[in-house]
């Protein structure tokens, strides 16, 4: 098992400065999430091969590895232009991944929940072309249900992944998604069984407590999707029941499954947040 940081909160660190941060922070390994300068959220990736080549130099010297790269592009979004634009997009991260010496993808599943079937729709007429491009690359997808997704609750993604039908295809259970995934997190662990191969580790607060008033968004009726993305700790999430549950799935077993700290409440405090979280979950791993 791996254990990697997403340097999120780091993200005004120059590029190739970044692996010497993550190293000195204690992490082998970082989940690589969008950046303006590199990967944007929703665009197309900025890097050319000389810097994709530089930051593969630069993690190198730090002896950092990317366990995982995540896009996100709205690849199923009901939007025919902008689907196919993700596509493309996909298409070069993909490559960027493997020229960084990595196998492993992850990301979410996107579209809209008002517009379940026909998101559902494009989905998979990106996977037609996508999957085999994973395939001959020999990458790795690993896949979340996110708040605001056309797939939002955790048993409904493993049946997607189930229905991809391929080796290459895994489940990705975002802790601090817990209560937007159904909140039952023991069950939805459960259930994806051997499919759950990458874990997002940060804690939040259960939107669904105090009859659904823990936070009044106005107008009434609202469909914002409230979560936070908190050290472990500061939330709701029963963490021994998780840490529990994955020792009786035998998660850290797998050589290649990856846990990855991705809390992004603490800016002005990232380096401490990043440490405790390594510590922290290095003890609960401990205790298993």
């Amino acid at each position: 098992m791996k254990i990697a940081l997403d340097p999120y909160m780091l993200r005004s660190v120059p590029l190739l400065e970044l692996p010497g941060v993550v190293a000195d922070l204690g992490y082998e390994y970082i989940e690589l999430s969008p950046r303006e300068d590199f990967m944007p959220f929703f665009l197309h990736p900025r890097a050319d091969d000389a810097k994709v080549r530089a930051f593969k130099n630069a993690l190198d010297g730090a002896g950092v590895k990317v366990a995982s790269n995540l896009p996100l592009y709205r690849w199923s979004g009901p939007d025919e232009d902008e689907r196919e634009a993700a596509v493309r997009y996909w298409k070069r991260a993909i490559q960027i991944t493997v020229d960084l010496g990595c196998d492993v993808m992850n990301s979410e599943f996107n579209g809209r929940p008002d517009q379940a079937s026909l998101s559902e729709a494009k989905f998979w007429r990106s996977m037609e072309e996508l999957l085999p491009i994973f395939e001959r690359e020999g990458v790795r997808l690993r896949l979340e249900p996110h708040p605001d997704d056309f797939v939002e609750d955790g048993k409904v993604a493993a049946d997607m992944v189930r229905g991809i039908n391929s080796p290459l295809v895994s489940f990705l259970y975002c802790a601090p998604h817990t209560f937007h995934m159904g909140g039952d997190m023991v069950e939805i662990m459960e259930y994806a069984g051997p499919l759950m191969t990458h874990l997002h580790l940060a804690d939040a607060f259960d939107h669904t407590a105090s009859s659904g008033l823990r936070y009044i968004v106005n107008p009434p009726g609202s469909t914002a999707r409230v979560h936070q993305h908190l050290d472990i700790g500061q939330g709701e999430v029963d963490w021994d029941a998780f840490f529990a549950t994955l020792n009786r799935l035998g998660f850290a077993d797998g050589a290649d499954n990856v846990m990855t700290s991705c809390v992004f409440a603490w800016e002005e405090r990232a380096r401490e947040s990043a440490t405790f979280m390594r510590e922290t979950i290095a003890k609960y791993v401990g205790s298993w």
